[in-house]
């Protein structure tokens, strides 16, 4: 498998590991996301207008704790360098860890924070310079590429370059549909399936580093 061939797979696993846990944030909180920030900005500001003060503090501070993830991700990744993504996903592993341990005898509060700073960890991992070169969790402007690539498609641009954006977003549902039905089954309990996702590709980008 070529790098750029195996750099997309991983994202697509990225992509539903988010969805995932993005499921069983939404079940947990009742509304609100750990990995879709402009949901969460919406309902704030919503809530803002309707007074609804708890509501949009918890949308608030679920923004800021993911930015605060992302910015965590951004300096420890530059500080591993080459071991950037295994560096990255053994954080967001453990931060899932400590949420799926919080969830039994933990308050609610600990397993949104260390989901929603996991989640924003998450998107720095194929980070290139000052920005993100692969949406994960950000299905938005992957559909707006989609778009664009069928509307290429069509005029005689690239044939099947949509394909690409399309496998990240069913990604990210399935990984969406598959937290869901854990959830209905064992709980928060099943975020062990996500820490051992994250950590087995920490391992693997560790063997090689180069690879990706």
């Amino acid at each position: 498998m070529n790098a750029d061939r195996r750099t997309y797979s991983v994202a697509v696993i990225l992509a539903a590991l988010a969805g995932y846990v993005d499921a069983m944030g939404y079940i947990t909180l009742g509304g609100f996301f750990v990995s879709f920030m402009s949901g969460n900005t919406t309902r704030s500001g919503v809530a803002v207008v309707d007074g609804q003060w708890h509501s949009a503090a918890v949308g608030a501070a679920i923004v800021g704790l993911f930015v605060l993830g992302v910015m965590l991700g951004s300096l420890l990744g530059d500080l591993a360098g080459l071991w950037r993504r295994s560096g990255v996903l053994a954080v967001v592993a453990v931060l899932l860890a400590l949420a799926a341990i919080a969830s039994g005898p933990g308050p609610e509060q600990v397993v949104i924070a260390a989901l929603a700073l996991a989640m924003g960890a998450e998107n720095t991992v194929f980070d290139r310079g000052s920005g993100s070169a692969i949406s994960l969790t950000y299905m938005t402007g992957t559909l707006v590429k989609l778009g664009r690539s069928l509307a290429a498609a069509l005029t005689g641009g690239p044939r099947w370059q949509w394909v690409r954006f399309a496998g990240l977003w069913f990604g990210l549902l399935a990984g969406v549909a598959g937290g869901t039905a854990v959830h209905r089954g064992i709980g928060l309990a099943g975020l062990w399936v996500a820490v051992v996702v994250a950590m087995a590709l920490a391992v693997d980008f560790a063997r090689r580093p180069w690879s990706l």
